[in-house]
């Protein structure tokens, strides 16, 4: 839980800090291994260079590699924060009396920071090379020309779902979790609740008590439920669209 919930929410402050990600990624590139003056400054700072993405390559521009960046947050944050949380939760920074002992506190976040790390660079060197991609007149550094599928192959749709799937899961757990606990409630005589008077108060009651983590029980469970059956609505969907375009056209 602690692995999942760490990554979620790196992946929901990702959507956006993606921006800057570009620019910040543009900016280091311009002028690499030139001397100053001896190159054409496409990015004058970082002001401009939002203008300058967002007027050349359009708005889209500043969210590229925005898939490969959720999945580094997931997989680094994730296993950072949820590495450190496992260890917390072992004692192992604690004294007897709960006291955090400062030096194995320092070495077991130095140690989930290595292990996130580890996990979430080759993702962010896929998104290096997507967030330096540009239009040629602002463009800096190496271009990769990368294409992971053809935009016809139905590996585009499977894989989008699979980031669909996930987005789906973290929105909609909290509201799965209020109506189950909605419907299993016990009633009076009159059929009213005697637990929760609706969907606000039940919702308002579980933070109270629970904490926001309270509203993402069952998370995996609910990730097993719904994920497969996103990902395979939308790649059906998705395929059984261009079969009826090719139909249409045959016809």
């Amino acid at each position: 839980m602690d692995f999942v919930l760490s990554g979620a929410a790196a992946c929901g402050a990702c959507l956006f800090t993606n921006p800057l990600e570009v620019v910040k990624t543009r900016m280091q590139l311009q002028g690499e291994l030139k001397a100053p003056g001896s190159y054409q400054v496409h990015y004058r700072n970082v002001f401009h260079a939002f203008y300058t993405i967002g007027k050349v390559d359009g708005l889209a521009g500043l969210q590229k590699g925005l898939v490969p960046g959720l999945l580094y947050q997931f997989c680094m944050n994730g296993v950072r924060l949820g590495s450190f949380a496992v260890i917390e939760s072992a004692g192992y920074i604690h004294t007897e009396d709960g006291r955090v002992i400062p030096g194995k506190s320092i070495a077991a976040g130095a140690t989930a920071g290595v292990i996130g790390a580890v996990m979430g660079s080759p993702v962010y060197l896929v998104k290096t090379h997507l967030q330096s991609q540009s239009t040629s007149s602002i463009a800096v550094g190496h271009q990769h020309c990368h294409q992971i599928f053809p935009s016809d192959s139905w590996l585009v749709a499977l894989s989008a779902g699979m980031v669909s799937s996930v987005v789906v899961v973290v929105a909609m757990t909290p509201f799965d979790v209020v109506s189950t606990r909605l419907y299993n409630q016990s009633v009076d005589s009159r059929g009213q609740g005697l637990l929760y008077r609706g969907f606000v108060d039940c919702f308002m009651k579980t933070v109270r008590k629970e904490s926001l983590l309270g509203l993402y029980k069952g998370i995996g469970a609910s990730y097993f439920r719904l994920g497969p059956h996103t990902v395979l609505s939308l790649l059906f969907w998705n395929e059984l669209r261009k079969f009826y375009s090719q139909h249409q056209l045959h016809s």
